[in-house]
């Protein structure tokens, strides 16, 4: 059966440096895939929403061929089984328990690791007791993408939390950053300096506002029929702060 990844809008791996929370998820997963087979397997980059997490998973688990689900609100323990078993590529049947078997042994028997994303939204006593036994059962390295507070989250786990083998926290974006997204996403009109360093102040380094900010910069320099824009010339147009509009009174 076809296996389906999700795929981002990033360059191939050796093509074009990639952004500092990339980088740090792909070192994390060389670190659980290359770990002694008597340390723990399972990794956990956290941090605030908007940090780019999401997009350097889905990266990352194309690059190492992982199996990749992201997980939603509503899932029960079932459906977290389905929708690793869609990953693999094998078909959903059988007891909870089946399911944990099959999921276990085709991880051991392919190598490969599993990513799982939105991990806050499983984080319920018997969910995490399930990947527990996922990994328990294949030996396989997991890597888990959540929140900030996903480390505290999981400290109630004792025996899950204690094969957690490293907690890399997710970066805010830097200047090298930025000026990578501005290649990415802006790449018919340069964005000068000066004003993509109003860019990070106003998006507070977030990597989905500098995202928006570049967008809307470079929509604006089309419209102006420019190619080269900077802080002068965008002059006290507004930037996108994620900040809703103030009410207005009439």
């Amino acid at each position: 059966m076809t296996e389906k990844r999700k795929t981002v809008n990033l360059p191939a791996a050796g093509t074009t440096a990639p952004l500092q929370n990339v980088a740090l998820c792909d070192r994390l997963m060389e670190h659980l895939i290359s770990r002694p087979d008597f340390l723990p397997g399972i990794g956990a980059l956290y941090g605030p929403s908007g940090y780019g997490k999401s997009v350097a998973a889905a990266y990352v688990a194309n690059k190492r061929r992982a199996y990749y689900i992201e997980c939603k609100s509503a899932w029960s323990r079932s459906d977290l089984l389905r929708a690793i078993l869609k990953s693999i590529g094998l078909a959903a049947h059988g007891t909870l328990a089946s399911m944990v078997e099959q999921i276990s042994e085709q991880l051991a028997l392919s190598g490969r690791p599993l990513l799982i994303d939105e991990m806050d939204h499983i984080v319920k006593a018997s969910t995490v007791e399930i990947v527990r036994d996922i990994y328990e059962g294949s030996n396989a390295p997991i890597l888990l993408i959540g929140e900030e507070q996903l480390p505290t989250k999981l400290k109630r786990w004792e025996r899950f939390h204690n094969r957690v083998l490293r907690w890399e926290p997710a970066q805010p974006a830097n200047d090298a950053d930025v000026a990578q997204l501005a290649k990415l996403y802006s790449p018919d009109v340069r964005i000068a300096d000066d004003l993509l360093k109003r860019i990070t102040e106003v998006s507070r380094r977030t990597t989905r506002r500098i995202c928006v900010n570049i967008h809307l910069v470079a929509q604006e320099a089309r419209v102006l029929g420019l190619d080269e824009i900077d802080a002068k010339t965008w002059g006290d147009r507004e930037l996108y702060t994620g900040e809703a509009p103030a009410r207005r009174v009439f």
